[in-house]
């Protein structure tokens, strides 16, 4: 039934035009250079240090590998990170 609700949401967002991580409810991750991250539709914090962060998403994980992580700001669904970035990787539950 999930799956059958995800593809009439995917059908709406093109057929509507309209932004696809609302719909879907997926993570909107936006990057200034590799020393600032700013991301949407999370779940909450799984693990903070200066070279790592986890963050639960509706899809699995988002990681953040790098060095000097400062959290500048921290909302219910949004982050603010700022440091040296090395990767961003997205993980399957």
């Amino acid at each position: 039934m999930k799956k059958w609700q995800q593809q009439i949401r995917g059908w709406m967002a093109n057929y509507l035009e309209l932004p696809s991580d609302v719909m879907l409810d997926l993570p909107r991750v936006t990057t200034i250079g590799d020393f600032h991250v700013y991301i949407e539709n999370h779940q909450g914090l799984l693990h903070f240090s200066e070279q790592e962060i986890r963050l639960k998403s509706r899809k699995g994980y988002i990681r953040l590998v790098g060095e000097g992580f400062v959290l500048k700001m921290m909302l219910s669904e949004e982050i603010l990170v700022e440091g040296k970035m090395h990767s961003i990787l997205f993980m399957d539950q």
